[in-house]
């Protein structure tokens, strides 16, 4: 059956994408009689708010009401984890663009309209803004946390050479193509219906139950699909789901809020920035001996998801490399900046940023081929093979992929072919670098490991299916379909998904975590296999059998006969054998001590490579991307069109992050970048000339997941870092291969102009 797999089948809305056909929140046909909601938000990052007058507001056309902290009848709080999120404030402000009130009215222009009118009177204070200063004052959400490794000091002392520096990474904005979108519909017994863009239903509906004081049962939350998350609307889409529930329960009307693009950029929080100091000993080849990072990352007012990104950054700091000294010092720093939230990659991006940089410096400072000084720390097979937090690599190819991608890549060809045209050119100067990635798999609170679905087979044959996970564009309905298709032995086209749904599928963990394909696929399969176990003791006491049962090509195969999977389905229902079944998933052998950070917090590991080729314009700063070849592994395929796909669009987010998505604020904490005209993303014109993307074809996941294959939703991303230092090289060649370590991340032409000697 890997036939059906490997079949290059089109996402399962590709055409309704394409041709507009596809059923977002804000098309769903709207009831009768809706409101429209809008917020009002701070001006200011800090302060007291003296009064509010909303006179003028109540005047306005078209407004039927004014919502604001009073009207919470349950908590004013929107935190998963931590408490600190509030949907409205009355009093402090602790960041610009806080909530303070919600305008309903008879349209959305005219609630817009209506809430420029408010008056409000606010002692302003002085807020706290960046890293550094939110370290010095000791401001944070949670407290530092500490691992360790080895002795630091003695590896030190056996060090050829030492080496300290300070390192930067930017933040990132979601930039979904769907805003964030909220639609609440009353129901009878004061029940209420939410459609919402969220990568959370389960948390949305426990979120606003708990903001209206009901069951959770009240709360019915329906998702279809969203216009892209990346982690964005894992928890920060609960904000815009509790206030449309809040209004539809007191105007016991169906409201919508639609959040345009400088309000949800401005109101919504992003990839943490971070800052790092670093020391490290290390041998005249280049090998590590020892590590002391502090790390410090921008949380912005409050906990969020804090916590398990900067957990992750300490979990991927060593990336591909065996380090047997460190000691990390991980600080969530508190500023008055709105809260900053999951990003694909979840602190991983970060972590690995760092010791790139290192290893690059490293290479730097011997004059050694940057390929061979990560060669030399990488894990191995059956030695130096376990992490710092005390988890044993078992599925280690990272050393196969590097040296194919190297060999493919031409890498030692083309990194002459740069020295020589840097030689023959003043202005113009090029950069090339090769970087691993291994990334685990897995959400690290270990309790969300887990997945439920629903599958129902009607007597024509076809089946319909339910599951926790969300479709964001990733393909996920698409690759879960297949793998119904494929236990049953049916043409993909017999296989229906339909939304996600609260009153279907209970208690379900968020799509991230690059897991949801192994949790919810692992799900149908095991209701699957409960329905094929009533089938089977049918089939064996019908047709009295005890033969091998083949489920294949819409045929079910015993004995020497063969009847259709519909022959044999409407049989079955006449003899009254169950054909629905509820699944269960859970991940297997992941434990951590939360105290300590040690454990194994992933299933397994996803690896690949990447080698960027680039060119710097040394009077402008500019940089041009001119090849990229990776190879990356996605264990065994459900599907290549789908992994190469997310391969291609991780990568290309990740250059974004990398150089030219800045996101800045003035020294007020005002965001500056929160409009396509302030922000920018990558386009067509930042992809580089020549594309090479390969799935390691010995590409197989040892361990118990759907098809032995591997998650391809975060992974990708890392790739990118390795055009961050490709620039980093050109950098180094343009100062005469003196020095790089001025650049910090994004690599702007101003940013890459300024670290220049």
């Amino acid at each position: 059956m890997d036939k059906i797999f490997t079949k290059n089948i089109e996402h399962e809305s590709a055409i309704k994408h394409v041709t507009g056909n596809a059923i977002y929140t804000d098309d769903i046909a709207e009831p009768r009689n809706l409101l429209h909601a809008v917020i009002g938000y701070s001006n200011c990052s800090k302060g007291v708010i003296k009064n509010i007058n909303y006179d003028e507001v109540f005047k306005s056309k078209g407004v039927i009401d004014i919502i604001t902290e009073k009207d919470i009848e349950g908590i004013n709080d929107v935190g998963a984890i931590f408490k600190g999120d509030k949907i409205f404030t009355s009093k402090n402000i602790d960041y610009f663009g806080q909530p303070i009130f919600a305008v309903i009215a008879t349209s959305n222009i005219l609630a817009k309209k209506a809430a420029l009118k408010v008056k409000i009177n606010i002692k302003e204070s002085k807020p706290i803004l960046t890293i550094k200063e939110a370290l010095r004052k000791k401001s944070y959400v949670l407290e530092p946390r500490q691992i360790s490794r080895g002795d630091v000091n003695n590896g030190f002392k056996k060090s050829d050479t030492i080496l300290e520096g300070e390192l930067h990474t930017g933040g990132q904005d979601h930039f979904y193509l769907e805003g964030q979108i909220a639609m609440t519909i009353p129901q009878e017994d004061n029940n209420f219906l939410v459609y919402s863009s969220t990568q959370h239903p389960s948390e949305t509906q426990q979120i606003v139950a708990k903001v209206l004081k009901q069951d959770f049962n009240s709360i019915h939350v329906v998702v279809r699909r969203i216009g892209g998350g990346f982690g964005g609307k894992e928890t920060q889409s609960f904000l815009f789901a509790a206030i449309t529930s809040i209004a539809a329960k007191k105007t016991n009307k169906p409201v919508k809020l639609r959040v345009d693009r400088d309000d949800d950029m401005i109101m919504t929080g992003k990839r943490h920035d971070f800052y790092f100091d670093y020391k490290v000993g290390f041998s005249k080849k280049g090998e590590i001996n020892a590590l002391k990072v502090l790390m410090a990352s921008r949380c912005g007012i409050s906990a969020d998801l804090s916590g398990a990104i900067n957990d992750r950054a300490i979990y991927h700091i060593d990336n591909a490399y065996y380090i047997p000294n460190m000691e990390i010092e991980s600080f969530r720093c508190k500023t008055n900046t709105v809260s900053n939230t999951a990003f694909r990659g979840f602190g991983g991006p970060q972590g690995m940023f760092c010791i790139e940089n290192i290893i690059e410096n490293i290479s730097q400072k011997l004059n050694k081929d940057p390929a061979e000084i990560r060669k030399i720390n990488f894990y191995k097979e059956n030695t130096k093979n376990e992490t710092h937090y005390g988890m044993k690599i078992t599925d280690n190819v990272i050393n196969d992929i590097f040296e194919k991608l190297k060999i493919k890549s031409n890498y030692k060809k083309r990194k002459k072919e740069v020295e020589k045209f840097n030689s023959k050119n003043k202005i113009l100067k090029k950069g090339i670098a090769i970087t691993p990635v291994k990334f685990g798999i897995s959400f690290t609170t270990t309790h969300l490991n887990q997945g439920g679905a629903l599958v129902h087979i009607y007597t024509d044959g076809s089946l319909h299916l339910n599951h926790g996970g969300i479709e964001m564009g990733q393909g996920l309905m698409t690759k879960l379909a297949l793998v119904a298709s494929n236990e049953f032995g049916l043409n993909y086209k017999s296989i229906k998904i339909s939304s996600t749904d609260t009153e279907k599928v209970p208690n379900t963990s968020a799509s991230a975590a690059s897991a949801t394909t192994d949790i919810n696929g692992g799900a149908i399969i095991n209701a699957i296999n409960k329905i094929k176990t009533n089938l089977n003791e049918f089939i064996y006491d019908y047709y009295k059998t005890n033969s091998i049962i083949k489920y294949e090509n819409d045929y079910v195969y015993f004995d020497k006969r063969k009847i259709s999977f519909k022959d044999l389905v409407n049989e079955a229902y006449l003899n009254r054998v169950p054909l629905s079944s509820s699944g269960f998933f859970k991940t297997s052998k992941i434990n951590v001590n939360k105290k300590t950070l040690k454990g194994r917090p992933f299933l397994y590991f996803a690896y690949g490579a990447a080698v960027s080729e680039v060119v710097i314009d040394t009077l402008t700063g500019e940089n041009k991307l001119l090849q990229v070849d990776i190879m990356h592994d996605v264990g065994k395929s459900i599907n290549k069109r789908i992994d190469k796909g997310q391969i291609e669009g991780g990568f290309i987010q990740g250059l974004g992050w990398l150089t030219t998505e800045e996101v800045s604020w003035k020294a007020d904490g005002k965001l500056q970048t929160h409009s396509p005209s302030t922000y920018k993303i990558p386009t067509a014109g930042e992809t580089p000339f020549k594309f090479n993307v390969e799935i390691y074809e010995r590409g197989i996941n040892k361990e118990n997941v759907v098809n032995k294959s591997k998650a391809v939703g975060e992974p990708p991303f890392m790739l990118a870092i390795s055009s961050f230092i490709a620039i980093k090289n050109a950098v180094f060649n343009a100062n005469d291969k003196k020095e790089s370590e001025k650049l910090i991340a994004p690599a702007t032409p101003e940013n890459v102009l300024n670290s220049f000697n």
